[in-house]
């Protein structure tokens, strides 16, 4: 389901921001976009969003903005420079005609300035709770969606229903017209004198014809479709999943009774309901 949130709130460090983006996708693919100063925070981060969020490719941009309020650190880390020096002799070693490293470059660069403990645990906690109301923005979008795709859903499977309901009481009669034209071609080909060869042949065709079984199973999975949206609501995480295997299960209701139908009516309400099944299917595949 697609949705968008953003949260931000200041810091030690300045301003620090997230913005949550999904759209729709069968599964859940999960993308950050983390400055390398604030990498240290993926792994939580990651971790929050997964447990609330289970289907859809989700974009998540974590940024730093320095201008705010912030109390910037001044000690540098010494490791990191030693390290850093030793890198640019290298490449000047190898590069003699580059420039040398500017100051600005050198503050740049990931870990020089040290970190208290202290900061880095106000940056976890700070970073927790924005991206915790982010994720509560984003699935109440989310929501808000899946009542709307569930609403759809349910309109589909009653047009289902109201087609079964509507071919049902035409089975019989399909069913004996169907026999008697079976009865006379086998009697043309055979014969009359073989009357109880013909009824055999007749009973035969009639139960590969009789579509009774297909229709209460067609009943019984739009039930379940609505009692899946009623208690899931497009919330819970299996439902897109769980509907997902009913709509497969109604599609192959709807090819057999597409092959077993015996009269146009018939065969035009397997069509009708394979297009309402396509459309269920394409929504499913959103809902979480």
């Amino acid at each position: 389901m697609t949705g968008y949130a953003a949260a931000s709130a200041d810091s030690p460090r300045g301003r620090l921001s997230i913005e949550l983006r999904s759209v729709n996708a069968r599964f859940l693919d999960l993308q950050f976009r983390v400055t390398e100063e604030l990498r240290a925070l993926e792994p939580a981060l990651r971790e929050l969003v997964t447990a609330r969020v289970s289907r859809g490719k989700v974009d998540c941009r974590l940024f730093l903005n320095a201008s705010g309020p912030a109390s910037i650190p001044q000690r540098l880390n010494a490791e990191a420079l030693a390290q850093l020096r030793m890198l640019s002799e290298e490449a000047r070693r190898a590069f003699p005609d580059a420039g040398p490293l500017r100051l600005a470059d050198v503050l740049r660069w990931p870990g020089v300035i040290a970190e208290s403990a202290a900061d880095e645990e106000a940056m976890r906690r700070i970073a927790t709770d924005v991206c915790r109301r982010a994720l509560d923005d984003l699935v109440a979008s989310r929501t808000r969606e899946g009542a709307k795709l569930a609403a759809s859903i349910l309109e589909r499977a009653a047009g289902m229903r109201g087609r079964v309901e509507a071919v049902a009481p035409l089975i019989p009669q399909s069913v004996a017209a169907y026999q008697q034209k079976m009865a006379e071609r086998l009697r043309e080909a055979i014969g009359s004198g073989e009357e109880e060869r013909i009824r055999a042949e007749v009973a035969l065709f009639a139960a590969k014809t009789d579509v009774d079984e297909e229709l209460e199973r067609l009943r019984t999975h739009l039930d379940e479709v609505e009692r899946v949206l009623r208690e899931g609501g497009g919330r819970s995480s299996s439902v897109g999943k769980r509907l997902d295997f009913i709509a497969q299960e109604l599609n192959r209701e709807a090819n057999t009774l597409a092959s077993k139908a015996a009269s146009p009516p018939v065969a035009d309400c397997a069509l009708e309901l394979k297009l309402l099944v396509e459309q269920i299917r394409e929504q499913v595949q959103n809902l979480e």
